[in-house]
């Protein structure tokens, strides 16, 4: 079992190394053209991810739960994500 700092710890260090994806490919592309308001965004998107997962994993107690509410928030962020890329439900917030 992993001790509850090391695992925050490495829960939050996944969306660094997320962002730090388009980030990396802006210096070596020109078909990557994100603006501070993009990774504003992003980075909310995905530090309240882990936030709520983390807060799962410290109040819930059993696996079974655990596994349930986390594929639950997982989910939701892909919904998320592709509703802000492509509009996937139409609503306004769609391709910003």
């Amino acid at each position: 079992m992993m001790a509850p700092a090391l695992r925050s710890t490495l829960l939050y260090s996944i969306p660094l190394i997320i962002l730090s994806f388009p980030l990396i490919a802006m210096q070596l592309t020109n078909e990557v053209n994100w603006t501070i308001s993009d990774f504003l965004v992003m980075g909310i998107l995905l530090f309240s991810t882990v936030f709520t997962i983390d807060f799962v994993l410290k109040k819930v107690k059993t696996l079974k739960s655990r596994l349930i509410v986390i594929f639950a928030i997982v989910i939701l962020l892909v919904l998320v994500w592709a509703e802000l890329a492509v509009g996937i439900v139409g609503s306004p917030l769609a391709g910003i």
